[in-house]
């Protein structure tokens, strides 16, 4: 068998995500042929994708030793970097590929996404029309430049261009589920029997189906037809959880660890000197409330809202928890040094996005999880946890397909319900163990006393009261890329309020695990 064969036989493998047999075969070629660029950049990808990140960047590196001029690996070597949120490096090697070709797609695309990562929306736009001038239909890209607009609000021309896409490739699931999230159906149908005939469709795969059942469940719910709304979402969560491997008893584990190990410790031991931007950290359930909070306050002129940042959540997963539990005396060590990685790589990812302001808003509902953190890394920061009805917020996760493999627990009555039961007490704790350093922000009473409440809140901020405060859809100044990104551009309303009376009959195991305590706070 020639090379080229083999070649062609393992990007195949690739492709079928036969990572391991690529790995493999990629070394026994590099002995085979030590000074071959192609073996050391496709061993690479197979790891990269099987998410041995570190491992991948050495054979990117040693391709591009081989071939200074291999743009594929460079590329490659720059999505490894941004995977490890080394997003500087990253930027750099975008450039230097770029520099090689202007018009090489691939590259264009990735920088795309990290400037869109970091905020910068309008350079981010800039970069995939740039590429659309070279491949005009290439529906990846217009997908991303279709969410792009859809995050800045710019909902018109992101359905123009998500119907661009549906007429290149009618069976675009991806793009079927952007158009529901977009349309009333109230008022515009046509597409809900557009989705009712593909769906028949018995050629889709799995991915396919999922988004759009989903879309469906979204449509149907649009026009008021709960049970076929319900069949829907049923299908759609059934058929994501047959995808992953979850368990709720390694959440149960890494939960206890959390308590366990910040029960006796004494956060206030632990006080720093304070960096130049104050954090306004936005927690709690998905689906809480979470977005609504951070636009009210980041529609005040002395904020800067960041979105749902990713990086505490990741800089404490990649360095103090293994097996599911955290490494208690390495956080007392970090915690006791003034050159600590958690609060230095934090700033440092934070000063990318270039922020006028000095008062930011982090909206990473996870981050519910390592208030104790925050308190020790950051003590000068606010912390926001928002809470609404815990049936209405289950309901709202089951309603939902998220991006984020840390909601693999999101897809089943019984998960949904004993995560939430988790997270139940687990803030329990925080709010024990911390009575004057968390604000809990109702999503109910908020809705019902808007003006008094928004009050309190920006109060809690330290921030003098602004009236922009009360109109934030009007005052909107950071992207939304959360499931939350139409809703949250609305006027506040009362519509969702309760709205688990309507599938009560359909989420009885769910709502049966739910502590009926479990309602507010």
């Amino acid at each position: 068998m020639d090379v080229r064969t083999k070649v062609s036989q393992l990007q195949n493998h690739l492709q079928a995500e036969n990572y391991k047999f690529v790995v493999d075969e990629c070394n026994k070629l590099i002995n085979k042929y030590p000074h071959n660029s192609f073996f050391y950049n496709l061993c690479g990808l197979a790891l990269q994708k099987s998410k041995n990140i570190k491992n991948s960047i050495e054979y990117f590196k040693k391709s591009i030793d081989l071939d200074t001029n291999n743009i594929a690996a460079i590329n490659n070597l720059a999505n490894s970097y941004k995977l490890l949120f080394k997003l500087d490096i990253a930027e750099k090697l975008y450039l230097k590929a770029l520099k090689i070709n202007p018009k090489y797609i691939q590259a264009l695309n990735n920088y795309s996404n990290l400037k869109q990562q970091i905020g910068n929306f309008n350079a981010s736009i800039e970069l995939f029309l740039k590429a659309l001038e070279i491949k005009p239909n290439q529906t990846n890209i217009l997908f991303s430049l279709a969410a792009a607009y859809q995050e800045i609000g710019n909902f018109k021309k992101s359905k123009e261009i998500a119907n661009k896409i549906l007429t290149i490739e009618p069976k675009n699931a991806s793009t079927h589920k952007l158009v529901s999230s977009i349309i009333n159906y109230k008022d515009e149908n046509d597409h809900l029997t557009v989705m009712e005939d593909l769906i028949k469709d018995t050629t889709l795969k799995k991915e396919q189906l999922i988004d759009l059942y989903f879309a469906l469940g979204k449509a149907y719910e649009d026009i008021e037809n709960y049970e076929k709304s319900y069949e829907n979402l049923e299908k759609g969560n059934k058929l994501k959880k047959t995808k992953i491997n979850y368990q709720i008893n390694n959440e149960v584990k890494l939960f206890k660890s959390i308590t366990k190990t910040f029960e006796d410790l004494d956060l206030e031991s632990f006080k720093k000197t304070s960096k130049n931007k104050s954090i306004i950290f936005i927690c709690g359930m998905p689906r809480s409330g979470t977005t609504l909070i951070e636009q009210i306050i980041a529609a005040h002129p002395q904020v800067n809202g960041a979105g749902e940042l990713v990086y505490l959540q990741n800089l404490i997963e990649q360095n103090f928890i293994e097996n599911f539990k955290l490494n208690k005396q390495k956080i007392i060590n970090e915690a006791s040094s003034n050159n600590n990685i958690i609060e230095n790589k934090y700033f440092e990812l934070l000063g990318l996005h270039k922020f006028s302001s000095k008062i930011i808003t982090d909206k990473a509902p996870p981050n519910f999880r390592w208030i104790g953190f925050i308190k020790i890394f950051f003590p000068n920061s606010k912390i926001i946890h928002c809470n609404r009805n815990a049936k209405d917020n289950c309901l709202s996760l089951f309603k939902n397909n998220f991006a984020s493999s840390h909601m693999d627990w999101a897809y089943d009555q019984k998960d949904i319900a004993e995560y939430y039961n988790q997270y139940y007490d687990l803030i329990k704790f925080w709010n024990k163990k911390l009575p004057k350093d968390i604000y809990n922000a109702n999503y109910e009473r908020i809705v019902q006393n808007k003006e008094i409440e928004i009050k309190k809140l920006i109060q809690f901020c330290g921030l003098k009261w602004n009236s922009a405060c009360l109109n934030h859809h009007k005052h909107i100044k950071t992207p939304i890329s959360t499931v939350s990104v139409v809703q949250a551009r609305k006027p506040i309303y009362s519509s969702s309020l309760n709205s688990n009376n309507k599938y009560s009959k359909y989420l009885e195991k769910l709502f049966s695990i739910i502590d009926d305590g479990n309602q507010s706070m």
